[in-house]
């Protein structure tokens, strides 16, 4: 009979064993998902953002310099026609 509770006991703290590793496995698993998509989350925002600082700085170079363009242009046109006068 001692024989038999000994190996009830020592299959019950094997088998708690076996239970507690495989829950810290989930568990763990379960933690580096939730890690790796908060991570995968800041990254996408932080190249968004990125992405929209430099797009926005490329639309404001083309504009400005089309706006200086159509300045000179329209400059030079004025000039031209005050000099055709005198």
């Amino acid at each position: 009979m001692t024989f038999i509770v000994q190996t009830d006991r020592q299959t019950d703290r094997q088998t708690d064993r076996q239970t507690d590793r495989q829950t810290d496995r989930q568990t763990d698993r379960q933690t580096d998902r939730q890690t790796d998509r908060q991570t995968d989350r800041q990254t996408d925002r932080q190249t968004d953002r990125q992405t929209d600082r430099q797009t926005d700085r490329q639309t404001d170079r083309q504009t400005d310099r089309q706006t200086d363009r159509q300045t000179d242009r329209q400059t030079d046109r004025q000039t031209d026609r005050q000099t055709d006068r005198q």
